[in-house]
């Protein structure tokens, strides 16, 4: 059977760079992309070039704020893959650089529920997922927020290392309740910017090892030293 991958999560060059890596295994894969609803990520990608034509991914659409749309992408998944076998959900929110009052009272709301309670609606579906098929690997994939703006510190960044510290504590936690899972937890993270590529290439290592002793822990990339 061929192996279903599926990737979700935030429009970034991490998501780009997971695509990347998903092609060199698989003929297609599944891309589920949190839409840009307030245009927040402007000018970037989700997919490696020439992607597109070639037929690699399988688009999948899906509201993050919605747990029946989450329930909904993991049964498309699994009918347009056949099975899933690995899915990989990445958190690289993207930066907002405004002032507190300058966001609308519907714009927090979509923040919050895309960029954070979304990622409890999806992995709860996943997880029943692959309770239900006592299979599979499920992994948690952010990276260092630093809050930067065009190179500089910037601590108008209203979403990004919120979202992202949300993120890493519910992985935490899932991880630290998954040692009688029938199928493998892991939690990716990675410390240098602009490392995606390296970074991705690294996870789906270990991902295709598919070895137990790696599950239900955090495990953190860097280019010099590696920390478990």
């Amino acid at each position: 059977m061929t192996r279903g991958i599926l990737i979700a999560g935030n429009e970034s060059s991490l998501f780009t760079a997971a695509a990347a890596e998903a092609v060199k295994r698989v003929e297609s894969f599944a891309s589920a992309p949190i839409p840009n609803r307030l245009s927040l990520n402007e000018g970037k990608g989700v997919l490696p070039p020439g992607a597109k034509t070639a037929g690699a991914f399988i688009p999948l659409s899906w509201n993050p704020s919605s747990s029946i749309s989450a329930r909904t992408l993991v049964l498309a998944a699994e009918n347009r893959l056949g099975q899933i076998n690995d899915a990989i959900v990445i958190c690289s929110p993207p930066a907002v650089f405004r002032t507190a009052e300058t966001l609308t009272p519907e714009e927090i709301e979509i923040l919050v529920n895309d960029h954070i309670k979304g990622w409890y609606y999806l992995v709860r579906e996943l997880a029943l997922y692959f309770r239900r098929f006592g299979s599979g690997s499920l992994s948690l994939v952010t990276h260092e927020i630093n809050g930067e703006n065009n190179g500089k510190i910037n601590s108008a960044d209203l979403l990004g290392p919120s979202a992202a510290a949300a993120f890493r504590a519910f992985a935490r936690g899932i991880l630290a309740l998954s040692a009688n899972e029938p199928y493998l937890v892991m939690g990716f993270d990675a410390a240098e910017a602009g490392s995606e590529a390296e970074f991705a290439a690294w996870f789906f290592k270990m991902i295709d090892e598919g070895s137990k002793k790696n599950s239900g822990r955090w495990h953190r990339y860097s280019k010099f030293k590696l920390f478990r």
